[in-house]
């Protein structure tokens, strides 16, 4: 872009006289590289700067992350041994006759207290049961209507697996904790209950506390159940000015916070045995992070100073001598690009610019002998082709004494006629002119029509050959198309082609159909047969040999010469498809457009 902007700029300045052309290119050499050395040092000291924080942000996460993992596993520990423990199975399952024993029961259990007074981690343990001879004492508590309907308990239900919420406990006028909620089944007794346990909040506070930058610890429910902020304990996130409209998920945002930008990092945990968890997002202001990049101004000042006096000498230097040379050389490339192959460089001189010129010179010399060789080559080509047309016409329609055989048929055509047998002396008529046809073809053009009288006396005299029980066709044809004018002798090689290879290991109901419509200005020609058809490998082997130049022996050649001829006269893209399966016969087709000869 530098280059770009610098090339277009020297040759804006050939009219202006030298002295302002050097202030104009002091300002335009000096100034630009100051801001791009400005910008650039800024932004990435910014950048780093950034990235640094982003980076302790992560880690501070992630050790949030491996705390609270800690402080969650006590409880899911605890919870796995009380699933098993006997004594609280006894207890939940035995039906009491009277308060006596359950206050007994109730004393010889103490579980529950131990746990809460060993570990810091747990604030309170509640078993919820359904036996009704039990008592409420803020430890063992019935299972009611109102309970059972709480979403946590349907969690719980569900899965199986742990849940993590942020629930009220009624034993703690309803305040809300981070709770476990894990159902324990009692298969021996085929019933069930479902333990809570609190979790200290003073633990999850500890964790954030005394972080660096806005830290949150937020339910699967989108309740902040931690944070630096104590006082947003227990908001939802939409709640937050910043989280309005947005879902969270693990990754790293930028928004506007309180008018500031802001990076938020999002991590999520998912403890073990646990449906779902808890994500920790931290939050911090990028201007706090990058105010020192307001230092570099000073580095900048001295680089821009001695950028100046660089770019000064630099114009000096190059202006003079390289421009015009540099400029001279693209002025006789833009020429060559527009077709001009007698432009010459003479820019002299033995440095890289010297050399270009002349390996230029070099160049368009080359261009222009390799272009003289390809016009003569490809009318030498073209004359050959043309030649080679006529020829093969010729040859086509002249492989035979026209006048003798013409008058041999006439001849007995007439017998027949007079002995009775107008059978016989319609095919000799039909022979007679079929051949005169063939005799009058020429290099020029014929009209469809002729060619279909050619294809339908053909296909007469081979049915009367083979017999109509074993060979039949039929001929479609767009009366529209009959007018249009085609190269001669286009479809009835093909049509030979269908009935001495698809007729020929035929013995009854053997069928040639042709059709030709007019259709999108084109003609589109297709002759199917319902012969043995042709081998895969074999008809590979036939579409491989008409496409050649030359002919191969085992080839077809009137295919190839079709072939060729059609893609002579009406393009490539006119050349025969021929589609084949054997046990199903043989379709070859092709299509030429309109008025297209």
């Amino acid at each position: 872009m530098l280059y770009r902007f610098i090339k277009h700029a020297l040759s804006s300045l050939d009219n202006v006289r030298l002295k302002k052309k050097l202030f104009i290119s002091y300002i335009a050499v000096a100034f630009v590289p100051i801001i791009i050395v400005g910008v650039y040092l800024t932004v990435q000291f910014r950048d780093h700067v950034l990235e640094q924080a982003t980076e302790q942000s992560y880690n501070n996460v992630e050790r949030i992350k491996l705390q609270l993992e800690d402080v969650l596993q006590r409880p899911i520990d605890i919870s796995g041994a009380l699933m098993s423990d006997n004594q609280l199975s006894t207890i939940i399952n035995t039906q009491y006759a009277n308060t006596y024993e359950v206050v007994d029961a109730y004393q010889n259990y103490r579980d529950f207290r131990e746990y809460i007074k060993l570990y810091s981690e747990i604030y309170n343990i509640r078993f919820y049961m359904r036996n009704p001879t039990l008592l409420n004492n803020w430890e063992f508590i019935q299972l009611t209507k109102d309970i059972q309907s709480t979403a946590w308990f349907n969690y719980s239900d569900k899965s199986g697996l742990i849940y993590w919420g942020f629930i009220p406990d009624e034993t703690k006028k309803n305040k809300s904790f981070v709770s476990l909620v894990r159902k324990v089944e009692f298969p021996l007794y085929r019933s069930n209950g479902v333990l809570v346990m609190n979790i200290n909040p003073e633990a999850l506070q500890n964790i954030v506390r005394q972080e660096t930058f806005d830290t949150f610890i937020i339910d699967s429910s989108d309740i902040i159940v931690a944070a630096k902020d104590a006082s947003l304990v227990g908001a939802t996130l939409s709640e937050l000015d910043f989280s309005i409209g947005n879902i969270w998920d693990i990754g790293q945002y930028e928004m506007d916070i309180d008018g500031e930008p802001s990076r938020i990092i999002v991590e999520e945990l998912k403890p073990q045995y646990s449906q779902n968890g808890f994500k920790i997002m931290s939050i911090f202001t990028i201007d706090s992070i990058v105010d020192g990049a307001n230092r570099i101004s000073t580095e900048g000042l001295a680089i821009m100073i001695i950028s100046l006096l660089v770019s000064m000498v630099l114009i000096y230097a190059t202006s003079s001598l390289l421009s015009k040379r540099i400029l001279s050389l693209v002025k006789n490339i833009h020429k060559l690009g527009t077709g001009d192959l007698n432009v010459t460089s003479t820019i002299s001189g033995n440095d890289e610019v010297g050399l270009l010129s002349r390996q230029f010179n070099n160049m368009v010399s080359s261009i222009r002998d390799l272009m003289e060789r390809v016009k003569v080559t490809e009318n030498q080509r073209n004359q050959l082709e043309l030649r080679q047309g006529e020829i093969k016409l010729k040859m086509m329609a002249s492989q035979i004494n026209p006048h003798f055989l013409f008058n041999a048929l006439e001849s007995i055509r007439m017998h027949a006629h007079i002995k009775g047998d107008k059978e016989l002396a319609n095919i000799v008529r039909m022979l007679g002119k079929l051949i005169r046809k063939n005799l009058e073809v020429g290099t020029g053009s014929i009209r469809l029509s002729d060619e279909v009288e050619v294809i339908q006396y053909y296909l007469e005299i081979q049915q009367f050959r083979f017999g109509q029980e074993r060979m039949t066709y039929d001929l479609h044809v767009d009366e529209a198309a009959l007018d249009v004018n085609i190269a001669p002798l286009l479809i009835q090689p093909i049509v030979e082609n269908a009935v001495v290879h698809g007729m020929d290991q035929v013995l009854e109901e053997g069928k040639i159909t042709i059709t030709i419509q007019q259709r999108n200005e084109k003609l589109h020609v297709s002759i199917a047969d319902n012969g043995l058809g042709i081998e895969p490998e074999r008809l590979e082997q036939v579409r491989a040999a008409i496409s050649k130049q030359e002919e191969q022996e085992g080839a077809r050649i009137g295919l190839r010469n079709v072939h060729q001829r059609l893609m002579m006269i009406y393009g490539e893209e006119a050349g025969l498809q021929i589609h084949s399966k054997r046990g199903e016969g043989t379709l070859v087709s092709f299509s030429i457009p309109v008025g297209g000869q």
